[in-house]
């Protein structure tokens, strides 16, 4: 009799187990499906669900808000999603509210995202479709950090080309690391360059403070005066001694000197221009044996 009842204990038992587990899990289950909850019934159209599933997870606001309760294909470019949302949340989600697909971290399941609309837009009635988002797929990620590796690999071979010529003395810059020489040339040209650069800033000094005679003809304003009415006074003194010259032209006493000094110039001119014409006709003349000029 004792081990008759020692048994029916451990079968009364694992009975009371079995039970707790499987009310829990029904709990559980009907917890995360909103079987216990008042739900309404959302739709979403996409091109590609990236692997969702039915029973992962609907978020709002980073909160689960339901499920995915079924996934129909419709074409070959439209799938549309079926999704259980409690009730109590309907009066956040907007008409022109949008829904994506992304992943639970890096490699985790797919949850579809619910993204509110604009607050002045009605609420979201049962059966009521939400605008979808293309989904980001692990391919173009995949697609994207193959770009950054290839571009990569390709700044590390050039930072290589560039220190193989630094380290072989090639260029002016490994000249200027590793040519002693050069250094100092360019070293020279610096202080050349700094000594004329303190010149220039005293002549400049110079200038402001009104020393030598190009700064106050610069800034003296009477010396510019003077100088102006000089140059005014060179001009009418050449003017005057060219209507001078021209009096004297026309004077009886010079009249004939002018005159023979006017024959002479015409006559050298017109001997130099006999002169061009005949060295114009010698080079005329064909070259042979005969014309040749001896």
């Amino acid at each position: 009799m004792n081990n008759e009842a020692k048994s029916e204990w451990k079968l009364g038992m694992f009975v009371i187990i079995g039970l707790f587990l499987f009310v829990a899990t029904i709990y559980f289950v009907g917890k995360t499906r909103n079987l216990f909850g008042s739900t309404f019934t959302l739709h979403a159209q996409f091109k590609s669900v990236s692997g969702l599933k039915v029973g992962n997870n609907v978020r709002f606001a980073g909160i689960n808000i339901g499920t995915i309760d079924n996934i129909q294909l419709i074409t070959d470019t439209c799938v549309v999603v079926d999704m259980i949302v409690k009730s109590e949340l309907q009066k956040f989600i907007k008409t022109d509210a949008t829904a994506s697909i992304g992943s639970e971290g890096l490699m985790g399941d797919k949850v579809l995202t619910i993204y509110p609309g604009t607050q002045a837009k009605s609420m979201i009635r049962e059966n009521g479709y939400l605008a979808s988002r293309s989904a980001l797929e692990m391919e173009d990620i995949m697609r994207s950090v193959k770009t950054s590796v290839d571009n990569a690999g390709i700044i590390t071979g050039q930072l290589a080309q560039f220190t193989f010529k630094m380290n072989n003395g090639k260029g002016a810059l490994s000249k200027l690391i590793t040519d002693e020489e050069f250094s100092n040339s360019l070293k020279g040209t610096l202080t050349n360059l700094q000594t004329s650069s303190g010149e220039f800033a005293k002549f400049t000094q110079k200038m402001n403070n009104g020393k030598g005679t190009l700064s106050k003809l610069m800034s003296d304003e009477t010396l510019g005066n003077k100088l102006d009415s000089t140059i005014s006074n060179l001009q009418t003194g050449t003017k005057g001694l060219s209507d001078n010259m021209e009096a004297a032209k026309h004077n009886i006493l010079l009249r004939g000197f002018f005159k023979n000094k006017k024959k002479e110039e015409d006559k050298k001119a017109a001997d130099l221009k006999k002169l061009q014409d005949l060295k114009k006709k010698v080079d005329s003349l064909p070259v042979n044996d005969s014309t040749r000029v001896k």
